[in-house]
């Protein structure tokens, strides 16, 4: 089993050293992967239709992933850094395709993009694109990324793209991986047809049991096991022997890497200026504990 860690993006600060530092120790403690999330907006879920479930709000902050990563690509050297996940539909495609070639390249090779259709309709109508039809421009996103990594120049014209003998340069040289999150059947299903891997946000009961369902679609669709690689979050506070059971059941079910979540364990999690030493301390004391 490996280990990663899931970047405390609304608590770590904004001192540029301190985000450093705390990489680097994430690094140097042996973990295999950094994971951060995404949003662009932060949005008031007050009175919404239909209804804003998610727990983050506009008071929370967030760095934008592409671009931690390509300062972090500069401070570390061996760390995966992967966005778990990006929210694609609310993106230009060929945008994303430029800003992941550069970190792929300035992180030598180090990105994994996870990707998800997300599930707030006020930041996606914000940043000017429609709600309803995100999954199906999210599957056309997929093609024209790697379209755009493979070939010098593009011809793609869809519902939602069209590129006309156009292309991006640099190139990252070669495919980046792609990861999808979720848990719904849909999810399941495009990860086992054209994933590179998938990611399971918290260690519930539902998650072990779609990530069996995708161990099965995996098999339908005669992919590779051994390559396919699943990542799941456990919280820090869950406290290690629900760490040690994850573990155990994740492994069982085929889970390749599995990533401590360390936000909110301290007395206040509202306080967004705690910086990163706290969670540093999590992250030792996990891999101590993983160790045994």
């Amino acid at each position: 089993m490996r280990f990663g860690a899931v970047f405390p993006t609304t608590e770590v600060g904004n001192d540029p050293f301190a985000v450093r530092d705390y990489a680097q120790a994430v690094e140097a403690l042996g973990y295999v992967r950094l994971t951060a999330f995404d949003h662009v907006l932060g949005v008031d879920p007050t009175d919404r239709e239909p209804p804003l479930t998610g727990p983050y709000t506009q008071h929370d902050p967030f760095h934008e992933p592409l671009v931690l990563f390509g300062f972090l690509a500069a401070h570390t050297t061996r760390i995966e850094l992967a966005t778990g996940v990006l929210i694609l539909p609310q993106r230009q495609t060929a945008l994303v395709a430029k800003q992941a070639a550069e970190v792929a390249l300035l992180s030598a090779g180090r990105l994994v993009l996870g990707m998800g259709t997300g599930a707030n309709h006020v930041e996606q109508t914000s940043l000017g694109m429609t709600f309803h039809d995100r999954a199906r421009r999210f599957d056309d996103q997929v093609d024209v990324l790697r379209a755009l990594w493979e070939h010098e120049l593009v011809d793609h014209d869809s519902a939602f793209h069209r590129i006309e003998r156009a292309g991006i340069a640099p190139r990252p040289g070669r495919q980046i991986p792609l990861w999808f999150g979720g848990s719904a059947e849909a999810a399941l299903t495009r990860s086992a047809r054209v994933g590179d891997g998938h990611i399971f946000a918290a260690s519930v009961d539902e998650h072990f049991a779609a990530a069996a369902r995708l161990g099965e679609l995996l098999t339908e669709n005669r992919r590779d096991r051994s390559t396919f690689g699943m990542d799941m979050f456990v919280g820090f506070a869950d406290g290690p022997d629900a760490w040690h059971e994850v573990g155990g059941r994740w492994e069982k079910t085929g889970g390749s890497l599995m990533s401590i979540d360390s936000m909110t364990i301290g007395a206040n999690p509202g306080a967004h200026r705690s910086g990163p030493a706290k969670h540093i301390a999590a992250l030792e004391r996990f891999m101590r504990e993983m160790a045994h």
